[in-house]
């Protein structure tokens, strides 16, 4: 189903997110397809349909029934099963907590940067046999940020575009101490689990990727809020959820059926970043990431 080639072609927005998103109203003609990839299986199957006529993929992050850890969510076949689907952009949904009074729960925040510091991932899909260095210096892709963002004021959900993610390794949750490094001494805004490798891997995979994070608690720093509690998550994540399905409803209108490239270049991330002569690249590797870069590969 994927074409290496296709330079223009229509919006496939994907949407990675947790329990309830998929009961999107307006969702038609959906289907639960099985993708195999050679980097394993996916989360969960990946619900196809349409929604005001655009292509929609929801993939379940932790799989349907949450059986996945973050720390097990096995992120390269998630993003190279919506890239052979033909999915061009890559909406993120994921709860987080806050270092920021103003970031309060219930609020989303529009994810422009990321300090990785989870350990236990495989973290690209390149490696001995082809190597390839993509920049993330600008993780997200900025058009569908403000897609996002637009969606998200239109349906009147509280928003703070731009912000800093901190991506912990879990699952368990922040140190009293690590939370008041990571809000005074490192300047993140959220925190989570989940969004690294993931938007690592989708600009390897040449994919528009934005990240959307639901605030759920304060993490620990917080004088007033105490520790974080899962039962509090659990209700505003009901909450947040449904907020959720609204924003997506609504990115249909403000993407446009038909898709030019990316005036960003998320699409042509892997121009120059092939570093292997082509006589000395495995067979085998180059094979496996055929979905991924096929397009620079051949």
């Amino acid at each position: 189903m994927y074409c290496s080639g296709a330079r223009h072609m229509d919006t496939y927005l994907g949407i990675i997110g947790g329990s309830g998103l998929y009961e999107i109203d307006g969702l038609e003609g959906t289907e639960w397809v099985e993708v195999d990839s050679p980097f394993g299986a996916p989360s969960d199957a990946i619900l196809t349909g349409w929604l005001a006529g655009t292509r929609i993929a929801f993939l379940p992050r932790h799989g349907r029934g949450h059986v996945h850890a973050p720390s097990t969510i096995p992120y390269r076949a998630n993003i190279d099963a919506l890239k052979r689907l033909g999915v061009t952009d890559v909406v993120s949904m994921s709860a987080c907590g806050s270092f920021r009074e103003e970031m309060a729960p219930g609020d989303f925040v529009i994810v422009d940067q990321f300090i990785d510091r989870t350990f236990a991932r495989e973290k690209s899909f390149f490696g001995a046999g082809c190597v390839a260095h993509v920049s993330v210096a600008h993780p997200t892709c900025p058009r569908l940020g403000t897609a996002c963002a637009t969606a998200a004021r239109d349906a009147q959900i509280r928003l703070h575009e731009g912000g800093t993610y901190l991506a912990m390794e879990g699952p368990q949750f922040s140190t009293l101490a690590e939370s008041r490094m990571y809000r005074e001494s490192w300047g993140a805004d959220v925190i989570g689990m989940t969004n690294m490798p993931e938007a690592k891997l989708a600009r390897e995979a040449e994919l528009c990727y934005a990240s959307i994070a639901m605030v759920t608690d304060y993490d620990s720093w917080h004088p007033e809020h105490g520790e974080v509690d899962v039962t509090q998550i659990v209700a505003t994540l009901l909450g947040n959820a449904d907020k959720a399905r609204e924003l997506v409803r609504r990115l249909p209108a403000l993407l446009g059926a038909a898709r030019d490239l990316c005036p960003h270049g998320c699409d042509r991330a892997l121009e120059h970043a092939v570093l292997t002569a082509p006589e000395a690249r495995d067979p085998e590797v180059v094979k496996r990431l055929d979905a991924v870069a096929g397009r620079v590969l051949g």
